[in-house]
């Protein structure tokens, strides 16, 4: 996500009217419009891992998976994003008859990188508690083998968990889906850890 376009605030109207013919996609958070920066490598190859492993896994089930080119729309706040995955089971429901902003998600998927963490982390994942249809978040890294997952209880809280292993899984309980850390980061070449080297004692 790169810088808002000009310090000033737009309405959701003007926003749609803008986006819907815009060369480049733009995201809509706090009355700004944020153009989206281009994605490396390893974000494009973990955003299609997730949604092949989701599509095969969903497959025959009353689930549809989306791209990141879907966007969602939180109603109360009217945030409009471009989560990297998002799941909806059952009928999917609509902003208007366009069919390209949604309101219904199951699960929502977003990737991390140094341009957007700090919002998928804060200002979105605020607003996206309040779509009621939601039931987990996900966040991916891709500098390291980590998923966090945020899980909604029936009290309205967040329950917050985390796999860091390649060996582990995770299982999305609303989509009755499990995803192995391995399928998300097939291709992915993590650096090594650097770890301390250890010098014998000689002795005096």
């Amino acid at each position: 996500m790169g810088l808002p376009q000009r310090k000033q605030f737009y309405e959701p109207a003007e926003y749609l009217a803008f986006e819907r013919t815009a060369k480049f996609r733009h995201e809509y958070i706090g009355g700004e419009i944020y153009e989206m920066a281009g994605e490396k490598r390893s974000h494009s190859i973990i955003c299609t891992n997730i949604s092949g492993e989701l599509h095969a896994r969903l497959k025959g089930k009353l689930c549809e998976v989306y791209s990141p080119n879907m966007k969602v729309r939180t109603e109360s706040s009217g945030i409009y994003t471009y989560p990297d995955a998002t799941v909806v089971c059952g009928q999917p429901i609509f902003h208007d008859e366009a069919e390209d902003i949604l309101i219904n998600p199951k699960v929502i998927i977003e990737v991390l990188s140094p341009s957007t963490e700090k919002k998928d982390r804060g200002e979105k994942w605020e607003n996206y508690q309040q779509i009621e249809s939601l039931a987990e978040y996900l966040l991916v890294s891709q500098t390291k083998p980590r998923l966090e997952m945020y899980v909604r209880q029936p009290n309205q809280h967040w329950d917050w968990s985390y796999k860091i292993e390649l060996t582990s899984s995770i299982y999305l309980a609303s989509i009755d889906c499990e995803l192995r850390l391995a399928d998300i980061y097939d291709r992915i070449d993590f650096p090594p850890i650097n770890r301390p080297t250890l010098v014998e004692d000689s002795g005096s």
